[in-house]
Order: C-alpha cells, then sequence, then structure tokens
C-alpha cells in the first residue's frame, strides 16, 4: 500500500532489532558518544507534562540546526508543537532550545541532506522513489507527511 505524505503520517516499526537499535543509540549518545549527529530528544508531554525522549538525528545546514521526524507525526512531534521548549542531550551536556516548524516548502534541501546522511538508517519510512535524488517535485510532495523543526537557542 502507497504511503500518503500528509499532516496524518505516521510510520510505526513493528521490528525488534530497530527497538534495540534505538535504545542502543540512546544509551551510547547518554553516555557521550554520538552516532553521526544522534541526541536523547526530551519534550513534555502535551497532556502529561512529564518529559518524555527519544534518540534523533540532529541535521546541521548552513550552521543551523535541524530536527527530522522520518516516520511523520509521531508523538515527540506533536509534544513538541505543544511546548516548542525542548533540550537535547549528548552525555553531561543538556541544550535547551525552543522549536520552530517549517513550511513545507522551505524542506527539500533538508529532506535531501537527511536521506543523504541517514538513508542507512531512516530509508525504510520512506517508498521507494523518495530519496538523496529525489526530484525537488518528490521532496515537496512529501514533505507535509515528514515535519521538520529548526532548532533556535531558548
Amino acid at each position: 500500500m502507497k504511503q500518503q505524505y500528509d499532516k496524518n503520517r505516521v510510520v510505526t516499526s513493528g521490528h525488534r532489532s530497530m527497538l534495540v537499535f534505538n535504545k542502543l543509540v540512546a544509551g551510547l549518545t547518554n553516555l557521550g558518544v554520538s552516532l553521526m549527529g544522534s541526541r536523547v530528544l526530551s519534550v513534555r508531554g502535551r497532556k502529561s507534562g512529564q518529559w518524555r525522549s527519544t534518540p534523533v538525528n540532529l541535521l546541521t545546514l548552513d550552521g543551523q540546526p535541524y530536527l527530522v521526524a522520518p516516520r511523520g507525526h509521531v508523538q515527540w512531534v506533536r509534544n513538541l508543537r505543544a511546548n516548542p521548549e525542548a533540550r537535547l542531550r549528548l552525555g553531561r551536556s543538556i541544550e535547551v532550545f525552543q522549536a520552530v516548524e517549517l513550511a513545507d516548502a522551505d524542506k527539500p534541501e533538508i529532506l535531501r541532506l537527511y536521506l543523504k546522511k541517514w538513508a542507512w538508517e531512516v530509508g525504510a519510512f520512506f517508498e521507494g522513489d523518495v530519496d538523496k535524488n529525489s526530484s525537488l517535485e518528490t521532496l515537496l510532495a512529501v514533505a507535509p507527511g515528514v515535519p521538520v523543526f529548526k532548532i533556535t537557542k531558548a
């Protein structure tokens, strides 16, 4: 079944290996070992107010950091929209930031670089013709289903 790249897109992985990989990345990142830009993102839950954490890939383009949600509009995305002040952790270093969600038209270059860097990890969350070599039209078409946040200082 073809994915719909819209505001309802959520890709869940039933693969146990992905869960193990995420725990491994989070553990190493908490110890201060970044795997290609990995960080642990902590965001307050939009209903509970409790801190929720997940490993993410921090992308930097022209000196500007971004968070990309390759699985779509997942819980951390919804929480970040509700509470845009969050934290990124690498070892003992914690950076508090404000997140600003990008408009779809501003995403293609960021999505291309993200797929170039992490296709080996996140490529399974995209349909076959979506990759680092995708046309501008393709990247614009998938942009609504892939939230991107600009990181600014809190």
